[in-house]
């Protein structure tokens, strides 16, 4: 009982350190906090597990993590997915390490218990040892709850939450925008990279919807760009925003003229992309579809966040892993289009390690950053994190959200609304 009590205050004294326009730093450094928000915000929400190309064939698999909990999504022979809990029902080993590939089944490799791609136990050694102790239909492992959007496979393991188009709400509108990047072709990943800062997670929470730190921390990134790119990265000024769209979600809007990439495709292709332009055409592709891939290719003008743990920003997914109070690994998705021509695929490829790549000019800039304020969160006995710019200055969008100048911290504000609330709610019995 003392256990329970001490994570339900602990849970209750992280609340109270949220308030609007600021929160405390000790959020970045106490480790109890981190434990129970393990429990309170990934273990009883909706969170990001992978997309649906990732397993595209019967016995494709990929092993993600809720937490610190590790889960297996897997497709059997009939073709449904399933999200099952990486652990053998005997003594608890993980029966998958692999991060991604096919197999028949997933075996123990401590006892050799086999499960199926559904997660039923099909064998276990010395089997008549267990005559009167179980059946094997009663020992699969465990299945999460989970349900999909636009391919994008959510699981939890909270049995009672509402349904996840409920959850992602007014953000729904923006990931049917995203996944038009396509260019016609369905949205699929077509690689990662991983890597891991000495920073917390929500850190990099907060990054995503922060326009007010790309002029400094990617300059070296806008001096990489031809004169007419670098142009439309200078946004500050511009008639972008940055909207709050409830449950923790945001979007920030850097480039208004590419929020819908099907929109205004009568206009002629920019002197700048006539190499792309040219390698579609080479491929077969009519002058419409040349000029719906060549505006699809470069990305969305957007970046959406999803509460707890993915982003949607403007071409790829960026997924968070809190690891320990200290550190957090993100892993960076690249994507283009299922059975899409292969210069449009590539020139995706190129733009992912221009920016996001291990040898990028955005993402490097942005660990140092991130590492930086985790450093900073240590000193002194006490200090408050601002996340109150624009906050005097909002107005309603057009679908009822609280909404921002794009330099604004309102996305900041709407996830630690919802971090506050979560967290409040207690420990779940």
């Amino acid at each position: 009982m003392s256990e329970l009590i001490t994570s339900d205050s602990t849970c209750q004294r992280a609340a109270a350190m949220v308030e609007e326009g600021r929160v405390n730093k000790a959020l970045y450094s106490d480790p109890e906090i981190f434990e129970a928000e393990l429990d309170q915000v990934f273990n009883n929400n909706w969170v990001f597990i992978g997309h649906e190309s990732e397993v595209p064939e019967a016995g494709s698999f990929k092993t993600a993590f809720i937490g610190r909990q590790p889960v297996i999504m897997s497709r059997d022979r009939k073709m449904n997915v399933h999200v099952l809990q990486n652990r053998c029902r005997h003594r608890g080993a993980t029966v998958c390490e692999g991060r991604k590939g096919k197999t028949k089944a997933f075996t123990c490799p401590y006892h050799g218990w086999g499960y199926g791609l559904d997660g039923s136990l099909r064998a276990l050694p010395k089997p008549e040892e267990y005559e009167g102790v179980f059946n094997k239909e009663e020992m699969p492992l465990e299945s999460l709850r989970w349900e999909s959007y636009q391919g994008m496979v959510f699981a939890t393991f909270n049995p009672n939450i509402m349904p996840l188009e409920e959850f992602l709400g007014g953000a729904r509108k923006w990931i049917d925008l995203f996944m038009k990047q396509g260019g016609g072709y369905p949205v699929k990943v077509l690689g990662e990279h991983r890597f891991n800062f000495p920073g917390n997670w929500k850190i990099q929470l907060e990054n995503t919807t922060d326009a007010y730190h790309f002029p400094i921390v990617h300059k070296s990134f806008v001096s990489s760009l031809d004169e007419a790119t670098a142009d439309i990265f200078d946004f500050l000024d511009g008639e972008g925003f940055v909207e709050d769209l409830g449950n923790g979600h945001s979007v920030m809007v850097m480039i208004p003229e590419l929020v819908d990439l099907e929109a205004d495709l009568d206009q002629p292709i920019p002197e700048r992309f006539n190499e792309l332009a040219q390698a579609l055409r080479n491929e077969g592709k009519s002058e419409d579809e040349v000029k719906k891939l060549v505006r699809a290719a470069h990305g969305t003008g957007f970046n959406l966040n999803l509460f707890p743990n993915v982003s949607c920003s403007m071409a790829f997914f960026r997924v968070l892993r809190p690891v320990s109070v200290g550190e957090t690994e993100i892993q960076h998705v690249a994507l283009g289009g299922e059975g899409a021509p292969v210069a449009f695929n590539q020139k995706r490829m190129r733009l992912h390690e221009h920016f996001q790549g291990p040898m990028g000019f955005g993402t490097p800039d942005d660990g140092e950053a991130w590492e930086r304020v985790q450093k900073g969160a240590m000193a002194g006995n006490d200090g408050w994190i601002l996340v109150n710019r624009g906050q005097g200055k909002l107005r309603t969008s057009v679908d009822g959200n609280p909404q921002g100048a794009v330099c604004s911290e309102t996305g900041m504000r709407g996830a630690y609304r919802q971090y506050k609330k979560v967290m409040a709610a207690g420990r779940s019995e």
